[in-house]
């Protein structure tokens, strides 16, 4: 059943430079040209000031909770977005680990190589996508009007943040140039609407029925939530295309002002682990 009309909040994000990092890219580390929705969750969580807890898979395992961590959980999120142009960055990464260092100090106690002292562990040259210039506009809805707001309010006065504002690297720092309510209304559209769009095969609120097989783009399993296991993370996937803009004959929800529109992936519905 579609939802007409529905309530959101947007965030219009710029970055002067972001790094939105492909997993399991490495030596030449690729960028998505959009934030993955676990990329925008984990900025949510960083303003709520929600963090993982030692000895804990989840900030929070309490069942039946009503916190921000289980809010967040059941919260729908559009993405889109643009850049002016992409850069590639050379940089050495550094590895910590004690074969790396042996291989290149030879010894444990070492770290003279060619007389001059030099940082623990070994290193590896690396390739980075850069994106220049972007701007990222974010959706979110939920069923609690409350907690959009307290999103909302969070972003305004980020006093719970729990480390500088960020989207991709720690260095990806962002700037919040509009945040506001907004009412999205279900329409058909047609057109190129020169952004880049996350896709998800189940878009809520609207009945698309096979709408996601006539859209055209690369198709990606995106990271959304994880719990931490045996050290490291575990996360839910959601399928999506990563569209270029051109769209026709399919009904979505439409942000009027913007001129574009907006597709909210269902977290809860269409996930696996």
């Amino acid at each position: 059943m579609t939802i007409e009309t529905i309530k959101a909040l947007k965030i219009k994000i710029y970055q002067p430079q972001a790094h939105y990092r492909v997993p399991f890219s490495y030596q030449r580390r690729h960028t998505y040209p959009l934030p993955p929705y676990s990329t925008v969750i984990g900025l949510v969580a960083n303003v709520l000031g929600i963090k993982n807890l030692p000895g804990q898979e989840e900030p929070c395992v309490k069942e039946n909770c009503d916190c921000f961590y289980h809010k967040l959980q059941q919260i729908k999120i559009g993405v889109c977005g643009n850049f002016r142009y992409k850069s590639t960055e050379y940089t050495w990464l550094r590895n910590l680990g004690k074969d790396s260092h042996l291989k290149r100090f030879r010894t444990v106690d070492n770290r003279v190589v060619a007389g001059h002292i030099e940082h623990i562990g070994g290193q590896i040259p690396c390739w980075i996508d850069v994106l220049n210039d972007v701007r990222i506009l974010i959706y979110l809805h939920h069923h609690d009007d409350t907690f959009l707001d307290e999103i909302k309010q969070n972003f305004k006065n980020p006093i719970n943040k729990s480390s500088i504002l960020h989207m991709g690297r720690a260095e990806d720092w962002i700037v919040i140039e509009d945040l506001k309510e907004v009412f999205l209304k279900s329409d058909e559209i047609n057109g190129n609407y020169k952004h880049f769009f996350w896709i998800p095969e189940r878009i809520f609120g609207i009945e698309n029925g096979k709408e996601f097989e006539k859209i055209n783009g690369l198709v990606y399993n995106l990271t959304t939530f994880y719990k931490i296991k045996d050290g490291a993370r575990s996360f839910e996937y959601i399928k999506a295309k990563l569209n270029d803009g051109n769209l026709g004959d399919i009904h979505t929800y439409f942000d009027f002002e913007e001129e574009i529109p907006v597709f909210f992936s269902d977290l809860e519905g269409d996930k696996n682990e």
